[in-house]
C-alpha cells in the first residue's frame, strides 16, 4: 500500500530542517563566537547575526506543523479522537526519552554527562502530551487558550522562583529558562521552556480544518496568506512602536545595525514578537511551497527530508559530531581547546556538504515509508 502525504507540509518541514542543520554546524564549529539570546549586537558580526537568525524559524514552524499533522492523523478513516490522543501520548513520551538519551549523547558523546539540555525534542514531546489532553476541549476554548498563551505569556516574564522555592522546577520547565540541580553532580538546563510551544502546537492543530478535503487549495492558500501577512503586520506594529511582547530595540550606528536590532527577538522562551515574525514567514512559505509543481527537484528534495524528520535530526547530529572530532584530530585545536572555523562562510559550506551526504539516505527511507507497512518506519 502506498501512503499519500501532503507535499507542502513535508517541503516546509524539510526546509526548516535544512536551516536547522546550518545552526547546528555553528554550534559545533563556531562555538568560540557563541551568541546570547537575544543576540548581543556589540559582539556579533553581521554575518553571524543573520546566520543565527536564519534558524529562528525552525522550532516554531516544526511545532506548528506537528499540531497540524496531529489533526490530519485524526482525520484518516476509522480513527477516533481516542486514537489521536493515544498517538500523541505515545509519540510525546518517546520524544522525551530520545532527548534524554540518544539526542543528549549525540551532543556530548558522554555516557554519564554532567549536564542534560532539555531542548527542542523535549519541548515537542511535552507539547504533544499537552495536545493529547487539549484536543478534547471545544474548538472555541482551544482558540481562546492558544491565543491566550501565545499573546499573554510575556505577562509572566517577571515571575521568577529561586532554587529553594517550590515553584522553581515546574516554572523552569514551563516558562523560565533555568539550571536545575538534581544531585550527584548532575544538572539539567531547561533550554526550551514549554508553555509557548504548547500554544503553538495547539495553534497548528487549529489550522487542521483548512486542510479538510472540502476546502479548495486556493481557498486554503488565501487563508494562510492572510494569516501570515497579518502576523507579520502585527510584528511590525508591536516591534516598531516598542509595544508589548519583547524587549525594546535601540537604533544602531548604521542602517544595517538598526535593522538587526529590529529583528533581534527573544527565542528562550519565544516572545510574542518572535512568534509573529517566524510563524508569519512560515505561513507564507507554506503557501509558496504548496504552489510548487510536482516533480520539481527542489520540492522533491525538501519533501523527502521532511518525510523523515527524526531520521534527519538524529543522523545530522551524529555526523556533525563525528566530523568535528575528525577535523580536531587532523588539524588540532585552533580555538583554545576546541577546533573551530574562522568564518561563517565555512558554516554554510559544511552544512551544504552534510546535507548532500544525507539526501540519498532520506530519499531511500522516504520511499520505504511510502510503500511499507512496517510500524517502526513511522517513528522516523
Amino acid at each position: 500500500m502506498t501512503r499519500v502525504r501532503l507535499g507542502s507540509i513535508d517541503r516546509l518541514r524539510g526546509a526548516v530542517m535544512a536551516l536547522m542543520l546550518v545552526d547546528h554546524v555553528r554550534e559545533f564549529f563556531f562555538l568560540q563566537h557563541q551568541v546570547s539570546d537575544p543576540m548581543s549586537l556589540d559582539g556579533t558580526s553581521v554575518a553571524l547575526f543573520f546566520t543565527r537568525l536564519s534558524s529562528h524559524v525552525c522550532a516554531p514552524i516544526f511545532v506548528l506543523l506537528t499540531g497540524l499533522s496531529a489533526w490530519l492523523y485524526g482525520q484518516k478513516l476509522g480513527r477516533s479522537r481516542n486514537d489521536t490522543t493515544r498517538y500523541l501520548a505515545q509519540r510525546g513520551l518517546i520524544l522525551i526519552v530520545l532527548e534524554l538519551t540518544v539526542v543528549s549523547f549525540a551532543w556530548s558523546f558522554e555516557l554519564r554527562p554532567s549536564r542534560l539540555y532539555l531542548q527542542v525534542i523535549w519541548a515537542i514531546g511535552l507539547s504533544m502530551l499537552a495536545l493529547a489532553a487539549l484536543l478534547w476541549l471545544p474548538r472555541v476554548w482551544q482558540i481562546t487558550l492558544a491565543a491566550g498563551i501565545l499573546c499573554g505569556h510575556n505577562l509572566l516574564d517577571g515571575v521568577h522562583f529561586t532554587p529553594d522555592q517550590w515553584g522553581f522546577v515546574p516554572w523552569g520547565i514551563l516558562h523560565d529558562r533555568s539550571l536545575i540541580r538534581l544531585g550527584d553532580g548532575l544538572t539539567v538546563r531547561t533550554s526550551y521552556p514549554v508553555l509557548p510551544w504548547i500554544g503553538l502546537i495547539l495553534a497548528g492543530y487549529l489550522l487542521g480544518p483548512w486542510y479538510a478535503p472540502s476546502v479548495e487549495p486556493a481557498q486554503r492558500q488565501r487563508r494562510l496568506l492572510a494569516l501570515g501577512l497579518g502576523a507579520l503586520l502585527g510584528f511590525a506594529v508591536l516591534r516598531g512602536l516598542h509595544l508589548y511582547g519583547d524587549q525594546p530595540w535601540v537604533a544602531g550606528p548604521t542602517e544595517i545595525h538598526t535593522f538587526m536590532a529590529f529583528l533581534n527577538v527573544t527565542k528562550y522562551p519565544p516572545s510574542l514578537h518572535f512568534i509573529l515574525l517566524t510563524v508569519g514567514l512560515g505561513l507564507l512559505a507554506l503557501v509558496g511551497l504548496e504552489r510548487l509543481r510536482d516533480g520539481q527537484p527542489l520540492g522533491q528534495m525538501l519533501g523527502q527530508i521532511g518525510a523523515v524528520p527524526m531520521f534527519f535530526y538524529l543522523a545530522h547530529l551524529y555526523l556533525l559530531h563525528l566530523l568535528y572530532l575528525v577535523l580536531k584530530l587532523v588539524f588540532g585545536p585552533n580555538q583554545g581547546e576546541r577546533y573551530g572555523f574562522d568564518g561563517t562562510g565555512l558554516i554554510w559550506l559544511t552544512a551544504g556538504v552534510v546535507l548532500l551526504a544525507l539526501i540519498p539516505l532520506c530519499q531511500r527511507l522516504a520511499r520505504m515509508k511510502q510503500t511499507s507497512t512496517a510500524p517502526w518506519l513511522s517513528y522516523f
